[in-house]
């Protein structure tokens, strides 16, 4: 199993950082390999993505959802066993630190490769950095979208 642990500040206040996460279907505008997400159920995600070539489909459960605190999630079905957490931390009222935790079982030799070469630690800082430049590019208040209920 390989942990994961990244962060970055953004420039926008923590709700209009929360509210941005909560957009899974959004999330391919800055998730790189990510081809779409459909939001299933207020809890149940589906997860289609492609990275080097190799596609794959996979279900994740919202597992903890608290409004301008964290998401968190597991895997439950498919290709991929992943759990994790991203928590928003308020630095001033317009900067928010966003910190990513991840536990990745990698499925195979070329994963397990990948993992010990550091792509997924590569590919996850990529993506947040992405993120950043996605909602502050939006500005402050005008996220896509927003989920303020409670898992």
């Amino acid at each position: 199993m390989s942990k994961i642990e990244e962060s970055i500040e953004v420039d926008v206040p923590v709700s209009t950082a929360y509210n941005q996460w909560t957009q899974f279907e959004d999330f391919p505008e800055f998730m790189d390999g990510v081809e779409r997400i459909e939001q299933r159920t207020p809890t149940l995600t589906h997860w289609v993505t492609k990275v080097q070539g190799v596609g794959r489909e996979f279900d994740a459960e919202i597992t903890e959802q608290i409004p301008d605190e964290r998401v968190a999630w597991t895997t439950v079905a498919g290709e991929v066993r992943q759990a994790g957490v991203v928590t928003f931390h308020r630095l001033d009222v317009r900067r928010t630190k966003v910190m990513l935790q991840l536990d990745l079982d990698p499925q195979g030799i070329a994963d397990t490769v990948g993992d010990k070469l550091g792509f997924v630690q590569r590919q996850a800082v990529g993506d947040l950095r992405r993120f950043k430049t996605f909602i502050e590019s939006r500005g402050i208040g005008n996220e896509t979208g927003a989920y303020r209920g409670q898992v």
